[in-house]
């Protein structure tokens, strides 16, 4: 029977990881893998984290299964930390999941069990996971615009005017904030515009939310988030823990379906709880024990907090020195958007033949759409970077 499987497309971003480890050039860099590097080109494990497994170790007793749905002081944890005080929390019904990856492929069989005709909206660009998660589901994808390759910023009116094309039953996918792959956000003003069209047509609003905190911080990268869930009938929200509390091998996330009807809770809860038994069963526990803790933990708490805004605000002067850098060599301020966009990725909206030159002259790995990796920088790299994409001519 095996003798009918295709070959599928190689992952991109795991074909480029291998191409830079193949290179034997010394000084190469790798601005691809979408995961937050030090200085030193380490991705450590936060020290709240350290503590809290120290923890665990000593204290737990047992590694039996949690619920279907996962640990419950999880899900109330993750949702003070999303949602805060912006719905009811008997609005919300949620269970953990492997990774942010999981709650958005349990949000997607969700929406096919709901709706089988239901159309998502995606941004263009997007994680290319969303796009592949669909496909492989089985759920028709609209692209809806959103990058625009002059500005570099978001192309506000196109994303707009193709949202409202949405109908009830429809389902909109939202990156929360810190844009993949593009850096690019909205402000609250254009988030209420958004708002208004999704109250106007009747579509669903999904809002995959995996960078909280890496943005303009904790509480300011939930804003739109809030907005949203708190604005219309029905959402979903997508949530990682991978990025903000750096266990991104412990594939920890979470999925919430919020519903004004209070009492729809139960069968949201309910139906979640299926999907997760036919696909996995019980969700993983350890990343999110370790979360839990650190969240409900008040001295745990406060050195995650200042460990991630010491995250944030390495990533917000790596960009700062790399717009100032390209200024320097360009003499124009074309750059400056690298200053402007939010979280690990900024895309230079450049060709793909351009990011190639700059792989095989200059040494620099990033996706072919020119989606790079911040993080993966430091003080020492920033003025290569720059000068092989004036050479490159970007």
């Amino acid at each position: 029977m095996f003798e009918t499987l295709k070959t599928r497309p190689a992952d991109s971003i795991l074909a480029l990881m291998q191409m830079y480890k193949d290179d034997p050039r010394v000084a190469k860099i790798d601005l691809g893998v979408g995961v937050y590097k030090d200085a030193t080109g380490l991705t450590p494990v936060m020290r709240a984290i350290k503590s809290a497994e120290h923890k665990l170790w000593e204290e737990q007793d047992t590694k039996v299964y949690t619920g279907l749905a996962g640990d419950p002081a999880f899900a109330d944890a993750m949702i003070r930390l999303v949602l805060a005080d912006a719905v009811a929390r008997d609005t919300v019904a949620a269970v953990a999941t492997p990774g942010g990856t999981g709650a958005v492929r349990q949000a997607f069989e969700l929406i096919k069990l709901a709706r089988p005709d239901a159309r998502v909206f995606v941004s263009n660009p997007t994680w290319p996971n969303h796009i592949s998660i669909l496909n492989y589901v089985g759920i028709e994808m609209v692209p809806y615009r959103y990058f625009d390759d002059e500005t570099r910023g978001v192309d506000f009116d196109g994303m707009i005017a193709d949202i409202r094309q949405a109908k009830a039953g429809d389902v909109v996918l939202l990156h929360g904030c810190c844009h993949n792959p593009t850096g690019a956000n909205l402000n609250m003003t254009e988030w209420q515009a958004v708002v208004d069209v999704l109250v106007e047509t009747g579509a669903v609003p999904m809002i995959d939310i995996a960078y909280q905190g890496f943005g303009d911080g904790l509480e300011e990268d939930a804003q739109a988030t809030r907005l949203v869930v708190s604005s219309v009938p029905e959402a979903l929200v997508a949530a990682s823990c991978s990025k903000n509390f750096g266990i991104y091998r412990e594939r920890t996330g979470l999925l919430m379906a919020i519903s004004q009807n209070a009492d729809a809770r139960k069968l949201h809860q309910d139906t979640l709880a299926f999907l997760n038994r036919q696909n996995f069963s019980f969700p993983p526990d350890h990343g999110a024990r370790l979360v839990t803790m650190i969240l409900n933990d008040d001295v745990l708490r406060a050195d995650w907090m200042a460990e991630l805004e010491e995250v944030r605000n390495s990533m917000l002067g790596l960009r700062s020195q790399l717009a100032g850098e390209l200024q320097r060599l360009s003499g124009s301020d074309r750059f400056g958007f690298l200053a402007q966009h939010r979280g690990m990725f900024s895309r230079l909206g450049t060709t793909a033949e351009k990011v190639e030159e700059m792989r095989s002259k200059h040494g620099i790995y990033m996706v072919s759409d020119s989606r790079m990796n911040i993080a993966g920088l430091n003080a020492e790299t920033v003025p290569i970077l720059a000068e092989a994409i004036i050479a490159s001519g970007v």
